[in-house]
């Protein structure tokens, strides 16, 4: 009986690593406390990509009546700040102030800057919907001002915020954390859409002004709460730049001499690129193609945000147990030529449940190759180069993808307008042709994406090239 009792116990002290996805996310430093409260950022961004994409991208078209070439302009503007994520993380990692921190003033002020850009963008929007007596080019600004003030501060906030829980967490529970922030915008952006779509069904300009400005309002508090007590105070870094400190370029040079940078970056350029350009055409594609109805394809949503979970959930799981990330990325890649195979297959067949597979596959592809991009860089970055490292990603994932989703309704526009008229010939008048031609480039550059990545695997993982016992780690890498 007490061999049968000893064996019970040593089963369950598994099932925590074993059963539930993130029980190695949290050590001795970063408690699960620790975690849930730096994870709060991720709440904010959430929260405000959702405002501006999902909620206003609505309401500047139908109830304001703005012009939606003037509409994507202005939700086009917060990538301006993208490359800049880069030498965000770069001065994060070298910032010297009497108060001896890196990361937290760097947080503190893109939250000013979110806050300030959401706190003027209601009355800059109705100035710019004409309802008022200022001439139309002072809403304009007033808008443009505002969307680059929030799209600086997301990108100061993500970047550096993720360069301080890499600080934090020890090498070997880094995947699990990064896991963890990731589901954390996830579920910042679904209960903001839940909240901000029942708060403003009936739509007056007041409750814009109050919806919008009460999101500023708990950017300022969430940021504040996440980055409260997180990073010690370094006497060492109270003293002016030193002479010899390396520049930003001189940084990057060093950062890229340390490894294959460059096509690490290009994988995830393309990778990224490869899986975005679908963002703004899967429900059009639904409704046109498949003749779904609203509700359906509003939930293709809910299916790409599972998907995007259960590819974290897997991603952190894997990584944990010492997988190659650069071999996770490619199969995430490969999983993304595998979905969009089934929604091209869904439109030839006009087959539904093949449309909703596909779509879930996408989520779940796409969430496997962000996180194991993200956490390759992450564990090869030198320790004084993390947040460079993460900010180079950051300033890839957000650029590529803004310019794919930009050249994929660009493509879908003119192929399938040239189909209509019948100058690709009569076997290609369908439809579905734009669309079918943009889910082909996806798998192109999913492919092209394999190629590259292909070399990375070999004698390169991020697993491979660690010690087994590393400095603050809780315990020994799991193999």
């Amino acid at each position: 009986m007490n061999a049968i009792e000893a064996r019970m116990a040593r089963i369950w002290t598994k099932v925590g690593s074993n059963l539930l996805p993130f029980a190695d996310a949290v050590s001795a430093d970063l408690p699960w406390s620790r975690l849930l409260r730096l994870s709060l950022f991720q709440i904010s961004c959430g929260m405000t990509a959702v405002l501006l994409i999902g909620t206003l991208n609505r309401v500047m078209i139908v109830e304001l009546h703005v012009a939606a070439g003037l509409v994507a302009t202005m939700l086009a503007l917060p990538l301006v700040f993208a490359p800049l994520r880069a030498l965000i993380g770069f001065r994060s990692d070298t910032y010297r102030s009497l108060l001896g921190w890196r990361r937290v003033p760097y947080i503190w002020f893109g939250s000013i800057w979110q806050f300030g850009g959401l706190a003027m963008m209601p009355f800059a929007l109705i100035v710019l919907s004409g309802d008022t007596w200022a001439p139309p080019w002072a809403g304009q600004v007033a808008a443009a001002i505002s969307f680059l003030m929030v799209g600086a501060g997301m990108h100061t906030v993500q970047t550096v915020g993720l360069a301080l829980a890499t600080d934090l967490a020890p090498r070997r529970s880094q995947p699990n954390v990064v896991a963890v922030l990731s589901l954390m915008l996830l579920v910042g952006m679904v209960i903001s859409a839940l909240l901000l779509g029942a708060f403003l069904a009936d739509f007056t300009q007041l409750k814009l002004i109050q919806a919008i400005q009460g999101c500023a309002a708990a950017t300022l508090i969430l940021n504040f709460i996440a980055m409260w007590k997180q990073e010690a105070r370094d006497p060492s870094r109270t003293q002016g730049k030193q002479e010899g400190d390396p520049g930003f370029i001189e940084s990057f040079r060093l950062l890229c001499a340390s490894g294959p940078w460059n096509r690490r970056l290009l994988a995830a350029g393309l990778g990224f690129a490869g899986f975005a350009m679908q963002d703004v055409l899967l429900e059009p594609y639904g409704g046109q193609i498949l003749g779904l109805g609203v509700g359906a394809t509003t939930g293709l949503t809910a299916l790409l945000a599972g998907g995007s979970a259960l590819g974290f959930v897997a991603g952190a799981r894997w990584l944990s147990q010492g997988a190659d990330a650069h071999r996770l990325a490619a199969y995430g890649a490969l999983m993304g030529i595998f979905a969009f195979g089934l929604v091209i297959l869904s439109g030839l067949v006009v087959y539904a449940p093949i449309f909703a597979l596909g779509s879930l596959c996408i989520g779940l592809g796409g969430g496997l190759f962000a996180h194991a991009t993200l956490t390759s860089c992450m564990r090869l970055a030198p320790p004084h180069q993390i947040g460079l490292a993460l900010g180079v990603w950051g300033a890839v994932q957000a650029t590529a993808a803004g310019t794919a989703i930009a050249l994929g309704g660009i493509v879908r526009d003119v192929i399938g307008g040239l189909a209509e008229q019948g100058a690709l010939g009569e076997a290609m008048t369908s439809p579905a042709t734009g669309y079918v031609v943009v889910y082909a480039v996806e798998i192109a550059l999913l492919f092209v994406t394999l190629a590259v990545v292909g070399p990375l695997v070999r004698g390169t993982g991020a697993t491979r090239s660690r010690p087994q016992h590393e400095p603050g780690a809780a315990g020994p890498a799991h193999v």
